[in-house]
């Protein structure tokens, strides 16, 4: 089974930037679509980005597009978020997920192996 870490997480102003990363190990990254979701404290854990395994398809929740990015390096079994102009409601625990198959699902029902999260805060 395939391990994820992230990192990369921290507290930022509005209108900054950062740069999540997802490490796997155990299996290769490329075998797996890959995805973020994020969780704000009361509410569900919601679609960020999707990635298909080559990196080729992606899909990015509405809420998101245009200001992050997600993208993979399978060669370096890593996988990244670059969020940009990034604003208070942004703000929860965000976390790396991975599936088999060629599907993005946007429930997170759809992966089977996660990250223990890294926390995002962004100040106004």
């Amino acid at each position: 089974q395939v391990q994820l870490v992230e990192s990369g997480g921290g507290l930022v102003q509005a209108g900054g930037s950062l740069r999540l990363s997802c490490a796997a190990s155990g299996r290769p990254f490329s075998w797996y679509t890959m995805a973020w979701f994020r969780q704000a404290p009361g509410k569900e854990r919601e679609f960020v980005a999707g990635l298909s395994r080559s990196g080729g398809g992606t899909m990015h929740a509405d809420s998101v597009r245009g200001r992050f990015t997600i993208s993979r390096d399978n060669a370096k079994n890593t996988g990244y978020l670059q969020m940009s102009s990034l604003k208070p409601e942004d703000t929860a625990v965000y976390y790396c997920a991975v599936a088999q198959g060629t599907t993005i699902w946007k429930d997170p029902s759809g992966y089977n192996s996660w990250g223990p999260g890294t926390q995002v805060t962004v100040s106004s």
